[in-house]
């Protein structure tokens, strides 16, 4: 009886991973039909005769962001929706651009964890554990250097440096989704009661309207 609920113990905690995990692949692709009104969990394929090589391309990430904003960063996301033919695959990518003191503030990836290599300048990153520890991990990282984020775990990169940089992130996800800490909290729709938010943070209430009515920017394209 034991040996039945350990095995079925471990079925589950295999078939969790399995299910929190983009879709496998089970053919060599599975072009996104991006006409289908179908909804199943990733994108419904392409008939493969119907494939061309342009649903694995994508050109221009050669080209700079535009980061003439409050937050002088700017995100251009490579995912399924830009290029079809990673569906299924399990796997995106970013480019990041800063103008100097640019932020990429603080935010989520809930599907996926990124991997980010500089290019061009010198970012201060970093990410924070879960609770109860809410321990902060943070580098100063340069041209040729990688780091790791965590999937689901808050983390930053910031330009302290008086040049412009640029990173490149990998992401474990066709469509890693992201949370931006202070647009989802501040700048819902509709808005968290003030009473929530005075609560949770501490404030009073002056200060919560006041956030809630900054213009919370996303810098994601």
């Amino acid at each position: 009886m034991a040996s039945r609920i350990l095995l079925l113990a471990f079925l589950a905690l295999v078939c969790s991973h399995a299910i929190a995990s983009d879709p496998s692949p089970v053919q060599d692709f599975c072009v996104a039909d991006k006409t289908s009104q179908v909804f199943v969990n990733g994108l419904v394929c392409k008939n493969p005769k119907d494939v061309k090589a342009d649903d694995f391309f994508l050109s221009g990430l050669d080209k700079p962001g535009d980061t003439a904003n409050k937050l002088g960063s700017n995100v251009t996301l490579v995912n399924v929706e830009k290029i079809a033919g990673l569906n299924t695959l399990g796997i995106s990518l970013a480019r990041i651009d800063f103008a100097p003191y640019g932020l990429n503030p603080p935010h989520i990836h809930p599907r996926a964890t990124e991997i980010l290599t500089v290019l061009e300048g010198s970012i201060y990153v970093g990410f924070v554990t879960s609770n109860p520890d809410n321990r902060l991990f943070t580098r100063v990282i340069n041209k040729g250097d990688v780091f790791v984020f965590p999937q689901g775990l808050i983390h930053f990169q910031f330009n302290y440096g008086t040049k412009n940089a640029v990173a490149i992130a990998a992401l474990s996800s066709q469509n890693p989704g992201v949370i931006t800490v202070a647009n989802a909290v501040f700048g819902s729709k509709p808005p968290i009661s003030r009473d929530v938010l005075a609560k949770a943070f501490q404030a009073d209430e002056k200060t919560v309207d006041w956030l809630q009515a900054q213009f919370w920017m996303d810098n994601n394209n």
